[in-house]
């Protein structure tokens, strides 16, 4: 009885995720577009999808749980009529919220309140894969920002370098901290790997806060010191050296150092065994 009691379970699951895809084909198609080389600062949504998919499916209660309430149903009717509406609006990024809402009532529908826990980390790294305006309109201000601070600290080094908007004039050339010198790249990356690495090795909420949100600092430090380098090589070296050669591959280097010092966080809040609530 328990047996058919599951496969009518996974049916009811089989259907009811053919009808979200269904309705969410309009915004599934806008998130591909934007993955795909839309936007430069959520290509990582290709990788992201999956694993969110794999970790869901991975860590479904085998066992029942208490689903099937009545108010279930009515948030899953209300993050639809959202969804219908941002899509009617174009607003597609917020659609993806509704659709994520309504991922979340699907599993507290079927299962209750365990499922949900075990999908938080899938609709999480969903959550950072949704391409948000804010983002890409940070880049602006975060590169001036970047420009100002590594300004400053190449002046306390002894390098001549003034700072005129998004301009730094060196004895030799001028550069202008552009949005690609913004960081954002590094910070919407770092913040996913962060997220990841605190649920896979962290256990209790403060502690994965805690990496999370060190992600940001991180990720800001790590470009300001990328680009003050790079004005400092090219006062040296020239600026072939500085906005050619160097600017090509300082960014990696920076961005494996800033998750090396995540990873340093990790061990110095104990976080050291792989948590199998996740794998």
């Amino acid at each position: 009885m328990l047996r058919i009691r599951s496969v009518r379970l996974y049916a009811l699951l089989v259907v009811l995720l053919a009808a979200w895809t269904f309705l969410a084909w309009p915004t599934l198609r806008w998130l591909w577009g934007e993955w795909w080389g839309g936007n430069d600062y959520y290509s990582h949504g290709v990788l992201v999808a999956p694993l969110a998919l794999w970790l869901a499916w991975r860590h479904w209660p085998a066992d029942d749980g208490r689903g099937g309430r009545l108010w279930t149903l009515l948030l899953m009717a209300a993050a639809m009529a959202l969804h219908l509406f941002w899509v009617h609006e174009h607003a597609y990024y917020l659609s993806v919220l509704a659709l994520l809402v309504l991922l979340g009532a699907m599993a507290l529908f079927l299962r209750g309140w365990r499922a949900l826990r075990h999908a938080d980390l899938p609709l999480l790294l969903l959550l950072l894969a949704d391409p948000f305006p804010f983002v890409a309109g940070s880049s602006v201000p975060l590169s001036l920002f970047t420009g100002r601070l590594a300004t400053a600290f190449v002046r306390v080094l002894g390098v001549p370098a003034i700072i005129h908007g998004a301009e730094v004039s060196l004895p030799n050339v001028s550069l202008v901290v552009g949005a690609q010198c913004s960081g954002v790249n590094s910070l919407v990356a770092l913040t996913t790997l962060a997220l990841l690495v605190a649920y896979l090795w962290c256990r209790g909420w403060w502690r994965r806060l805690l990496i999370l949100l060190s992600a940001i600092p991180l990720a800001v430090a790590g470009n300001v010191a990328r680009v003050s380098s790079l004005l400092a090589v090219a006062n040296i070296w020239g600026a072939d050296a500085g906005f050619k050669f160097y600017h090509e591959y300082s960014g990696f280097v920076f961005f494996l150092t800033a998750l090396s010092i995540l990873f340093l966080l990790l061990r110095a809040l104990r976080c050291k065994t792989l948590n199998d609530e996740y794998l």
